[in-house]
């Protein structure tokens, strides 16, 4: 089977240190096993979507050196494939409609999720699963049931055995938003699916979201990819590196020497010389020495200061 992998940014702004450690890492594993890197538009949440971004990213990966197989999806165009995923959920008794604010979940929950979220306490949870048409739930946000027994266990490349007992540690999950908009987990399980990837190197941030990744992958017949999760970049206090936090927009014109800072972030033995280098010679260097088990087995590294 032919390895794919893929990056897929957010166009909420530009790409920063953090973003090129995960396009290197996805790129180099995907290259090294002789397969093919795709690049995703992630923008199912349109309320976060920055004009111009999408185009600006594609730019600076140009600029750094990456090259991509096939076309850029963006998945605000692919509402049709969200909600015939939708149908056959509702098909198998497994969505329902939730009215609950915000307020209300935040008074009744007891539980956190391993993403900070707070656990849905089932307070619009129907006693029975029955199959429903999408034209029978009200206006709300629709959530995934999720048994209480459901245990979803996996080995990460990077980060070991991660094992979760969802219904205690996630509980039922919003896979289309009152407003309208899809989930994000229901989109990049449904775009996964559809674009064949079975490789997945992507940042430690999203590694609580990947036990409900795999069991929406389980409900919908989906085959499950390997998930690598790296370790973020943050800064001296810890936090996570982000657009959000104003992190530097990448710099084609400092290309070669951020590059060989990336590499060496991810544990890769790159050469001093390398850091003023030309461009392509730094990814033959990377391409030709490119180890996946070198990375760090960890959640975060601090940014090296001199990128600050």
């Amino acid at each position: 089977m032919t390895y794919r992998g893929r990056f897929a940014p957010s166009p909420t702004g530009d790409l920063h240190f953090g973003s090129l450690v995960t396009a290197t890492a996805s790129y180099l594993d995907a290259r090294a096993n002789n397969g093919q890197w795709l690049v995703r538009i992630e923008d199912v949440d349109k309320t976060r979507t920055v004009p111009g971004a999408s185009d600006q990213i594609l730019r600076t990966l140009e600029a750094f050196g990456f090259a991509w197989d096939g076309l850029v999806w963006v998945q605000s165009r692919r509402d049709e494939a969200y909600l015939a995923a939708l149908e056959r959920l509702a098909g198998q008794g497994l969505l329902y409609a939730c009215h609950c604010s915000r307020s209300q979940i935040a008074e009744r929950a007891v539980h956190t999720a391993s993403d900070g979220s707070l656990v849905y306490p089932g307070t619009c949870r129907p006693e029975s699963a029955a199959p429903l048409r999408l034209d029978e739930l009200a206006p709300a946000a629709w959530r995934l049931r999720v048994r209480d027994e459901q245990q979803v266990c996996f080995d990460d490349l990077l980060q070991g055995t991660r094992e979760e007992l969802l219904g205690r540690d996630c509980g039922d999950f919003v896979l289309r938003r009152a407003d309208g908009l899809f989930a994000y987990q229901l989109a990049v399980v449904v775009d996964d699916a559809e674009q064949g990837v079975n490789a997945v190197v992507r940042g430690s941030d999203l590694l609580g979201s990947t036990a409900r990744q795999i069991y929406l992958q389980q409900c919908l017949g989906y085959p499950q990819p390997s998930y690598a999760h790296l370790p973020l970049a943050t800064d001296a206090y810890g936090r996570k590196w982000s657009k959000q936090r104003l992190a530097p927009a990448l710099q084609p014109g400092e290309a070669s020497n951020l590059l060989w800072h990336a590499l060496r972030f991810l544990g890769q033995p790159a050469p001093d010389e390398l850091a003023t280098a030309p461009l392509p010679d730094i990814w033959s260097w990377a391409l030709a020495h490119w180890v996946l088990e070198r990375v760090p087995h960890c959640i975060s590294l601090r940014t090296p200061d001199v990128l600050a």
